[in-house]
């Protein structure tokens, strides 16, 4: 018999730091990362099944209506979901599966899933947040505004979760969800 594993949902706002925890934890070897589906284009050096798993919209469509995915949405005319048969695969070989969405994703997923665990990965601060922000070069001053109020938003949410991590260091955060993993699979 395969050892338990569970099923887990980090979301939290842009620049927390969820995607670093994640490969750290990937790394580790302490659990699979679901990757996601999208209709859209891949963009620069994007890799079918890397970044996402790149699918027309009549496939991606054709598993909606096969009850092929955890949850997925419509987002500036493209569709985005967690596909369910890798996560099942993984799940029933004893591993620990990670989908990093959204807040309204998990939700779909809990109701799908309600034994799945949520964590939701918090900043240190708002400063940091924003100094996180600025640090990665990759946004205007109006997408950092944007992911800020976002930010603003989505916090409050973090009560809808099992577990809220506070990301000081990467290496701490992989610990403490290491840790909640520990305790969930040994009940």
């Amino acid at each position: 018999m395969s050892k338990k594993a569970v099923l887990v949902v980090i979301s939290g706002p842009a620049g927390t730091g969820k995607g670093t925890v994640v490969k750290e934890l990937v790394r580790r070897g302490a659990a699979e990362i679901s990757i996601s589906a999208t209709t859209r284009v891949p963009r620069g050096q994007e890799q079918n099944g890397v970044e996402y798993h790149f699918l027309t919209k009549e496939k991606f469509e054709r598993m909606i209506g096969e009850d092929g995915f955890l949850e997925y949405a419509e987002y500036c005319g493209n569709y985005y979901g967690s596909p369910k048969a890798p996560v099942d695969k993984w799940l029933s070989e004893g591993k620990n599966v990670i989908l990093e969405i959204e807040v309204e994703g998990y939700q779909k997923v809990k109701a799908k899933r309600p034994d799945c665990i949520g964590i939701f990965i918090m900043p240190p601060s708002m400063e940091e947040l924003e100094n996180r922000l600025r640090g990665r070069n990759t946004e205007t001053e109006e997408q950092i505004q944007k992911r800020l109020s976002r930010a603003a938003e989505e916090i409050p949410l973090a009560e809808l979760y099992n577990y809220v991590v506070v990301n000081d260091s990467v290496q701490d955060c992989a610990d403490k969800i290491e840790y909640i993993f520990k305790s969930e699979t040994d009940n």
